[in-house]
C-alpha cells in the first residue's frame, strides 16, 4: 500500500480505466511534442557544421567564403553581440572586414520586425556604425 493508500491494484485499474477513455475520446494519453515552426517559417540549415537560423543566412555565410576566397573579404565573424542600453542586446548575424579597411555590421532579414528596427535604431544611435540589412536577392 502507498503513502497514498492505493494498493497496486488501484492503481492498475486507475490506469487501464485511463487508457480505455482515451481510447474511446480518440486522445493519445502520452501527447507528442510537435516540431516547433518558426513564426516566419525560416527553415534552420546546417553548413559546414554550423546552424544557421534560415537559408537566407545560410547562403550570405556561402557568400562570405566566396569573397573571402576571391581576396575581397579579409574575414568575418558570425553572431556578433551588441550590448544595448537597458541590459538588452542585439545579435547581428556578421560582421565582415574587407581587404581595403572597410568594416561592415550585415544582418540577414526575411521580416524586419518592430522589435528589431527599434533595437537597429538603438545600437545605431549609440555605436558609430550602421547596421546593414540583407534580404532575398540582395546578394
Amino acid at each position: 500500500m502507498s503513502s497514498y493508500g492505493f494498493t497496486a491494484e488501484d492503481v492498475a485499474a486507475i490506469q487501464a480505466r485511463n487508457k480505455a477513455n482515451a481510447a474511446v475520446s480518440g486522445l493519445n494519453p502520452v501527447k507528442q511534442k510537435k516540431a516547433a515552426r518558426h513564426k516566419f517559417k525560416a527553415k534552420p540549415t546546417i553548413n559546414d557544421g554550423i546552424r544557421f537560423d534560415s537559408k537566407l543566412e545560410a547562403s550570405y555565410y556561402e557568400k562570405l567564403k566566396w569573397w573571402q576566397s576571391q581576396g575581397e573579404v579579409l574575414f568575418f565573424l558570425r553572431q556578433v553581440p551588441i550590448h544595448l542600453p537597458g541590459g538588452t542586446k542585439l545579435v547581428i548575424d556578421f560582421q565582415v572586414f574587407y581587404t581595403d579597411g572597410r568594416v561592415e555590421m550585415i544582418d540577414t532579414k526575411g521580416v524586419e520586425t518592430p522589435e528589431f528596427k527599434i533595437k537597429r535604431r538603438e545600437a545605431e544611435a549609440v555605436y558609430p556604425f550602421e547596421i546593414k540589412v540583407v534580404k532575398k536577392g540582395d546578394f
